[in-house]
């Protein structure tokens, strides 16, 4: 194979590879056989397809001739005038958010990309708490942004630090980025806390992107996730002594980039539909974006989607209580040594019992000798570097991320009975 004769993009040499494949690359040295098949809790994918009612107006709006065609940047009407309306369900029935706040995008990845583009450039600042979200910090080192980490303590359930996230705001910081219900950790964000982080970024002129992928994965006590989006009569009378009020002039399109996906909520990761909402005065940037790196999201999928979603609710909520059901059962088979430190959405964020030995090298030999296959914390921060061997990470970092949505519930009693073998398998010290 000859080599280039040209040079690579400096930015995107320095970004770090995507980290799932190393995962699986572990896996290809297990040996499965039918009673202990390969068990893979690595990746965030639904474990349920979608419901038959939206691949039937898939396949017609598929093979419609007049799907073909582009569709304006900001995606078709029909789907963000039924998303907005959908969202009234987890936020509340007197939101303002109209159609004109909402942009469709190819996937959620997307939206990220297209709001750092429009809002920051390279030598800015953007605050992310670790553990994070592996390709938010992959698009703002490709984009030549410098990544601010906001370390996050098991202590306190990985939620971030309002003063600490405080002292980091610079010159230079442009956005706070928060994510909840989170990944890789699963916290779930109280809303004061939401709403704590929301004043901060107005008092320092900063966007704050919001992150909310897994919102329809909350516990009816979640609830609205957050208040941002309600009138000033909705929020309750304004305490100023309290951290946790919003002001009588909040205005959430001053400060908010909210940021949503449909892959986890309607089943569809391969059909790249996700959403930006925010204010209508950044959309005409925001679009520069959009049509340098996807000029529309795919047609279908939003013609098929945007009468079908009051339809498709109950579906979603069949989803979350299964989700809930699986994360119960879960964390009731944990073998006792293994220890939650924060569990919601999607994930569940695990502790491992072996003394003095880092959480990539236990993912790694659960993957090649077990056949569970999980990511380990290193690959949600800093030391996700590809120029770290798995072998030096840091012995003190025991967390691991389990996803249980993409499992059913056999199988979550298969792992966590695997998780208990290895403890006499791997021969090393445990708590």
């Amino acid at each position: 194979m000859s080599g280039l004769r040209f040079r690579l993009s400096g930015a995107i040499e320095r970004t770090n590879r995507p980290p799932i494949p190393q995962a699986y690359s572990w896996a290809e040295h297990y040996k499965p056989t039918p009673t202990r098949p390969l068990l893979d809790m690595s990746q965030g994918v639904p474990g349920v397809p979608p419901p038959k009612i939206f691949l039937d107006a898939l396949g017609t709006a598929s093979s419609s001739p007049s799907s073909c065609g582009y569709v304006p940047n900001a995606g078709e009407l029909a789907l963000r005038q039924a998303i907005a309306e959908e969202m009234r369900i987890p936020y509340g029935e007197d939101i303002d958010v109209t159609a004109g706040d909402i942009a469709i995008t190819a996937g959620c990845n997307m939206a990220f990309v297209a709001t750092i583009m429009t809002i920051a450039e390279a030598g800015d600042e953007v605050i992310l708490p670790v553990p994070w979200y592996f390709n938010h910090e992959m698009t703002l080192t490709m984009l030549g942004v410098k990544v601010v980490p906001l370390p996050t303590d098991p202590d306190n359930g990985f939620l971030p630090s309002l003063e600490q996230c405080a002292k980091l705001v610079t010159p230079k910081t442009k956005a706070i980025v928060l994510v909840t219900p989170n990944n890789p950790t699963g916290a779930i964000y109280p809303a004061s806390h939401i709403a704590m982080f929301a004043g901060l970024a107005r008092s320092r002129n900063l966007a704050l992107i919001l992150d909310e992928t897994y919102r329809d994965f909350l516990s009816t006590e979640s609830l609205p996730p957050h208040k941002l989006f309600a009138p000033p009569a909705s929020r309750g009378p304004f305490d100023p002594s309290s951290h946790h009020a919003l002001p009588t002039d909040w205005c959430w399109r001053e400060t908010i980039i909210h940021l949503f996906s449909f892959s986890k909520s309607y089943c569809i990761p391969g059909h790249r539909l996700g959403l930006i909402c925010a204010s209508p005065d950044i959309m005409p940037s925001l679009n520069k974006a959009l049509d340098n790196v996807q000029i529309c999201a795919p047609r279908p999928p939003q013609i098929a989607l945007a009468p079908l979603l009051p339809a498709l609710r109950p579906f979603v909520q069949s989803n979350n209580e299964a989700l809930k059901h699986r994360h119960t059962l879960f964390k009731s088979l944990l073998p006792p040594k293994w220890h939650i430190g924060a569990q919601g959405g999607y994930y569940a964020f695990v502790k491992h019992p072996f003394i003095g030995i880092g959480a990539t090298k236990v993912a790694r030999r659960l993957a090649e000798e077990m056949g569970v296959l999980c990511l380990p914390a290193g690959f949600f921060g800093p030391g996700q570097s590809e120029n770290v061997g798995p072998d030096e990470r840091d012995v003190e970092d025991r967390w691991i991320r389990f996803s249980v949505a993409n499992v059913s519930d056999d199988k979550v009693r298969h792992v966590c009975q695997r998780l208990g073998e290895s403890e006499m398998a791997f021969g090393w010290e445990t708590e």
